[in-house]
């Protein structure tokens, strides 16, 4: 088990996710590690498989790392896949080329939704071992995140078999049978929240839920099926690590800006937004105030802007930076903080030269709106 008392040397990321002022916008980037980097493509040759990538505790490692030794990132996030709980359940996961995940026994009737059950964390041992191996590697230069997906992004998984465009299957059993739904994501929400759990205990210095399609959700389907679900997890989530440092909580909802105001009463201490947010008026509403609810914020470039030539990368990196505006400078206080990302991840056909500009764009604008207020 890693223990590490003392923060990490670019403790920027941790920082920002607390609210405190730092000296540059820390970024990472959802899906920094992947199949944009030739490297990452070569060593899951090597692996023969993702799922030989990702429960290879050396090559999840070395595919971690690699967007760290090509950029200055500010944290890492462990490489594994968020529908490793519901492989670990039984569902059969695999994955076809050219088609994405899919279970070979999904969960779309009442027998199979009274058999599901929280998993086996030795099932996983090779994500926590994964954990482990990266905090080592990393030798304290970075923070690195660990993560899950939420209790409805597995669900539609887990009732789909596998992504999909309507999301017929899952919607049918969550309006036609609630009680069966509301059975899937009580055990999806414990599973998640012990799996996060023994990530914090391997080591992860922070912890990320990704709900992914809690936006093809109607109003107040939301409320119910996705937002009630992620909170239960959180309450179930150890505060500090195994080095006794406190691990700050981060929740993604794709499609979520409509509801961020019912997201501000999340206990978390930072909250992720799509591309489709306006970061001044996300500010306003979730980031600002001293009730002790106020979030730092993630996000939320546009991935294809990275298609773009270099110099419109760094325009439009300066849009965003000043759509959040000026950065918390008080370091007596915490304040509005901003933490640079995509808004979702990051495309496979990603120039990985584009990377380094946005990676540079933030981190020189980001000073200079600092030195420009001091």
């Amino acid at each position: 088990m890693a223990r590490c008392p003392s923060p990490p040397e670019n403790d920027t990321f941790l920082r920002a996710c607390w609210r405190q002022a730092t000296d540059h916008t820390p970024v990472w980037l959802m899906r920094q590690a992947g199949r944009y980097l030739p490297e990452y493509v070569a060593t899951r040759a090597n692996a023969g498989s993702f799922m030989g990538l990702a429960t290879n505790t050396d090559y999840a490692t070395e595919v971690t790392l690699q967007p760290l030794a090509r950029y200055p990132l500010d944290a890492a996030i462990l490489f594994s896949d968020i529908l490793t709980v519901p492989d670990a359940m039984g569902l059969g996961l695999s994955f076809e080329a050219g088609e994405g995940p899919r279970f070979a026994r999904p969960v779309r009737d009442e027998a199979a939704v009274a058999a599901l059950e929280i998993p086996d964390m030795q099932k996983l041992r090779y994500v926590f071992d994964a954990v482990a191996s990266i905090r080592k590697a990393l030798d304290g230069r970075v923070p690195l995140i660990g993560f899950s997906g939420s209790p409805w992004t597995l669900a539609c998984y887990m009732v789909e078999g596998a992504g999909s465009s309507d999301y017929r299957l899952v919607k049918s059993m969550l309006y036609g049978r609630p009680d069966l739904m509301h059975r899937v994501l009580a055990v999806n929400a414990d599973s998640v929240a012990a799996y996060l759990n023994a990530q914090i205990d391997a080591g992860a210095q922070a912890v990320m839920i990704f709900d992914s399609w809690g936006g093809v959700l109607a109003d107040g389907a939301f409320q119910e099926f996705s937002l009630a679900y992620t909170a239960r997890v959180l309450a179930g989530l150890k505060r500090n690590g195994a080095d006794g440092q406190p691990v700050p909580r981060i929740v993604f909802t794709k499609g979520g800006g409509l509801w961020l105001d019912a997201m501000r009463a999340l206990d978390c201490e930072v909250l992720g937004v799509d591309w489709t947010v306006n970061l001044a008026s996300a500010r306003r509403q979730v980031a600002e105030g001293t009730d002790g609810k106020a979030k730092a914020l993630q996000g939320n470039i546009d991935p294809n802007v990275l298609f773009a030539p270099p110099a419109q990368i760094e325009a439009e990196v300066a849009k965003v930076l000043q759509a959040f505006g000026a950065p918390h400078a008080d370091r007596t206080t915490s304040g509005p903080t901003h933490i640079f990302n995509l808004g979702h991840g990051i495309s496979q056909f990603t120039p990985p030269d584009h990377v380094a500009a946005l990676v540079q764009a933030v981190h020189d604008r980001s000073r200079a709106m600092r030195t420009a207020r001091s």
